[in-house]
């Protein structure tokens, strides 16, 4: 599958630069400042074949609730979706959090991408209330600012 690594501060440059191909063109840089791979490296992680980096995940322990991790971020390359690659960096999130004390893992997607959501389901998030109903699943309006919905998702580890 390939070989995961905790991200470091160099695989930014990488990994921002083929980040909105790897979303077919949306606007996804902004999202995914520098600071992740700066300051959250023991929670994020780069998964690697034949030198190159085909996942990502980053994501950081809460400090304001301990006992509760997020996940920010996650990319797959599109050529590598459906192989389990996004499956095992969560488990290896999971694995790492769990050791740190948490017990909660929370994230968010924006209900344009049901292919977050269909996965994020079969991962055993649960999607949570938000203020209205969307295509058939909670949506928390305005969560990223005006005109920015997005889904909830909790799961227990």
């Amino acid at each position: 599958m390939g070989q995961i690594r905790n991200a470091n501060e160099q695989d930014y440059t990488k990994i921002i630069s083929v980040i909105n191909d790897w979303w077919g063109g949306r606007q996804m840089s902004d999202m995914l400042p520098k600071l992740f791979f700066v300051h959250f490296q023991p929670t994020s992680f780069v998964m690697e074949a034949e030198g190159e980096i085909i996942a990502f995940l980053i994501g950081f322990l809460s400090q304001t609730n301990p006992e509760e991790a997020y996940i920010h971020f996650v990319g797959v390359h599109p050529e590598r979706r459906g192989d389990g690659v996004g499956k095992e960096l969560y488990q290896m999130f999971f694995q790492e959090v769990k050791k740190r004390g948490c017990h909660t893992v929370r994230c968010i997607t924006s209900p344009v991408n049901k292919g977050s959501i269909h996965f994020h389901g079969k991962m055993g998030f649960e999607v949570e209330a938000g203020d209205k109903v969307a295509d058939g699943v909670w949506v928390t309006t305005n969560y990223d600012g005006r005109g920015n919905d997005r889904v909830q998702f909790v799961k227990r580890i």
